[in-house]
């Protein structure tokens, strides 16, 4: 089987623009200090998901970006479309298995405990399950990947809410989806673990 071509990995990122990204991190630390653990984050993810046997595509919330972490060598990209985040990933997944792809997932650029073993798992598992979700101490989850299109999973949630993963797992039954461990996104200044890490970048 060619991993490459029939595994899709795609990449939810916002251009990192000050003001723009990571404002409820930048409300207690400045907007400045919230762009430079964003652009951290990014390469953290653009290194990680290099590591991915999958066709890598990056899609940017509002423009392309020619030169960032994520090298054009190993990532394709493009613009997200759609009105609000369900139909924006719904758009990139359906494109992606359009496309040829036996398995698609999506996963955002905020979460540092994110490895390449953890997203290599999540696509062994849609083996055996139509859909696997990786989901967040905040209520939402980190990823979502599945081998065919659900448009309900993406249809009447209150994104970035602590209903999402339960409004998910509602519309999946009586399917059961194969759940990751429970991982933190970094949103809000309690998330910076470790310290270590973190706290160059904000002192």
């Amino acid at each position: 089987m060619n991993q490459t071509r029939e595994n899709h990995l795609i990449i939810f990122c916002k251009n990192p623009i000050l003001g723009q990204c990571k404002t409820r991190l930048a409300a207690r630390i400045g907007p400045e200090k919230a762009l430079a653990v964003y652009k951290f984050l990014l390469e953290h993810t653009a290194k990680i998901t290099a590591e991915v046997p999958a066709k890598r595509v990056v899609f940017y919330s509002n423009y392309l970006e020619p030169q960032d972490a994520f090298d054009p060598k190993v990532f394709d990209k493009d613009v997200q479309q759609g009105d609000d985040l369900g139909a924006r990933m719904a758009n990139a997944i359906n494109t992606a298995l359009t496309n040829g792809a036996k398995k698609a997932i999506v996963i955002g650029s905020d979460l540092y405990d994110l490895t390449p073993e953890l997203i290599v798992q999540a696509f062994d598992r849609l083996d055996t399950h139509k859909t696997v979700i990786g989901p967040a101490r905040d209520g939402g989850y980190y990823l979502i990947g599945m081998t065919q299109m659900n448009p309900d999973l993406f249809e009447n949630k209150i994104w970035g809410s602590a209903t999402v993963l339960t409004d998910t797992l509602i519309n999946l039954k009586p399917d059961s989806p194969f759940l990751l461990p429970i991982k933190n996104d970094i949103d809000q200044f309690e998330d910076l673990y470790p310290e270590e890490v973190f706290n160059p970048l904000i002192k």
